[in-house]
């Protein structure tokens, strides 16, 4: 088989986050990501118990804001992979995971241009290149500094939504503010319901 007739091999982007709450500068990104690097699939990943993190929302409600978010896009699907872990969450685990589902694609990990600056602290970060190649996503004005880092191990990506915030939008619901049109209207249903983010 020639190079010419092989299959072409499935480019499938993994967004992992704590999505708490998941917001529209997430999809977003995860829609530029989709159209600027020709991705089939783009995975949401809510992470589980985020190592850098002390507090964060039950991981059930993150996971079904995220798929509520997700599921008018046939593009974007939802993993369990890091929730189902025990212990804390390391984008290695996340990886290597993902590499057992899809161990026929090349994998795209698309997260912000922030935590890609702290890349070389990540635990066991001389796997994490060979596992996946990695958008950092910014929001215009914040360049990227990738010095240190593989040039072809990274690129970057500007979203102009990436100016919302899941903290931001927490710190809203707290106040009584509203959060319409920042996340996406069945999460703004579902935060309701279950009285998430409410100031105690």
């Amino acid at each position: 088989m020639t190079a010419e007739t092989a299959p072409r091999r499935a480019r499938i982007g993994i967004m992992g986050g704590t999505f708490d709450p998941i917001h529209n500068g997430h999809l977003v990104a995860a829609s530029e990501a989709q159209i600027q690097f020709n991705l089939d699939e783009v995975v949401f990943v809510p992470t589980g118990k985020p190592w850098m993190k002390d507090t964060v929302t039950l991981g059930e409600h993150r996971y079904l804001m995220t798929v509520i978010a997700t599921a008018a896009n046939p593009g974007f699907n939802v993993s369990r992979v890091d929730l189902e872990r025990e212990g804390a969450t390391y984008t290695i685990d996340t990886l290597r995971d993902m590499r057992k589902a899809y161990p026929d694609a090349d994998l795209f990990f698309i997260t912000g241009a922030d935590a890609v600056a702290q890349i070389m602290e990540w635990k066991d970060v001389a796997e994490v290149w060979t596992l996946a190649h990695f958008i950092a996503v910014s929001r215009p004005g914040h360049a990227l500094t990738i010095s240190g880092l593989p040039e072809q191990g990274v690129s970057s990506l500007e979203v102009p939504a990436l100016a919302i915030s899941s903290t931001d939008c927490r710190n809203r619901v707290s106040r009584g503010y509203p959060v319409w049109y920042l996340v996406p209207d069945g999460v703004v249903q579902y935060i309701a319901k279950h009285h998430l983010y409410r100031s105690s």
